[in-house]
């Protein structure tokens, strides 16, 4: 074997496939689990040991060198070679034990998910459950997840999918604030209150004007595309918004405004690989889920 693969171990190799498709180090220290200072004194390890520059510093992050850019395709065929040899072993375990991995968005893993993990545990203490809070679509064929909880249908390959429902969408404002500015009867009224917008995100405005609203950006005088945080502007009383109902119907402290008014519903989907599937501990955690967020769907 060449010297220099002998210095390369396969977390090296993860790491600058995590930096190669994420365009910076903090990006693929978030994806890997690591720090920052980790993840560069891996690339510099690798960069080391076979001797090549593997990235250039951009102004907006890291970008393939001509020699970065032939090794990436023969990194990614080992990435997925290696996730092929832990499907195959996975789909193969029989026991209802072991760590099943969870993606889900941040919010659903915030709000809708840890009391459904909670009876899985209880039930089922020798399954362990890893939850990834994330908003870009781990890839289940690498097992970056087992199985992911999905506001969108899943399109990948080899990939079954359930659709569970929808989940409603309403007009909430905290009681606090309808009691300093009244509470509105009209959808005219809505628009005259404080409003709780996106910042950089359209899907708001797509939404509303999909539905004859002709919203702009500046009608919100409160905007934060976070999701967790948008939901705590809500609570603290900075205006008018939307939220998820299974989520803000709990919440004393938010009133639902005009629950007849037509807004777009979320759809719920879980995914998980194929092989995946039909393993004793992904199945029963499947099935959990899937209990759990259908509880929640009207």
């Amino acid at each position: 074997m060449d010297s220099s693969l002998a210095k390369l171990d396969w977390t090296l190799i993860q790491t600058f496939l995590a930096v190669a498709e994420t365009g910076s180090l903090s990006g693929a220290a978030r994806r890997m689990g690591l720090s920052q200072p980790t993840a560069g004194r891996h690339v510099a390890r690798m960069e080391e040991a076979l001797d090549v520059t593997l990235f250039r510093r951009r102004p907006r992050g890291l970008e393939l060198t001509d020699a970065g850019a032939a090794l990436h395709p023969h990194a990614r065929a080992m990435a997925e070679a290696a996730g092929a040899l832990s499907l195959a072993a996975a789909g193969r375990t029989e026991r209802l034990a072991g760590p099943v991995r969870i993606t889900a968005s941040v919010f659903a893993s915030h709000n809708l998910l840890p009391q459904i993990i909670a009876r899985i545990r209880q039930d089922e203490p020798a399954i362990t459950i890893d939850l990834v809070p994330s908003d870009r679509s781990e890839n289940l064929l690498y097992r970056e997840a087992d199985i992911a909880v999905r506001m969108y249908r899943p399109t990948q390959l080899d990939v079954v999918t359930r659709h569970l429902g929808d989940l409603p969408i309403g007009i909430y404002a905290a009681t606090d604030y309808l009691d300093r500015r009244g509470r509105p009867r009209t959808t005219e009224e809505i628009w005259s209150h404080h409003l709780v917008g996106y910042d950089r995100s359209d899907l708001m405005l797509k939404g509303m004007r999909d539905f004859g609203v002709p919203a702009e950006r500046d009608w919100f005088a409160t905007r934060c595309d976070d999701q967790n945080i948008y939901h705590q502007l809500l609570r603290a009383g900075c205006g008018v918004g939307f939220a998820m109902c299974a989520v803000a119907d709990r919440d004393p402290g938010l009133e639902r405004l005009m629950p007849d008014f037509p807004l777009p519903t979320l759809p719920v989907w879980l995914a998980a690989h194929e092989r995946l599937r039909h393993t004793p501990r992904l199945r029963h955690v499947w099935d959990a889920l899937a209990e759990g967020l259908l509880a929640q769907v009207p």
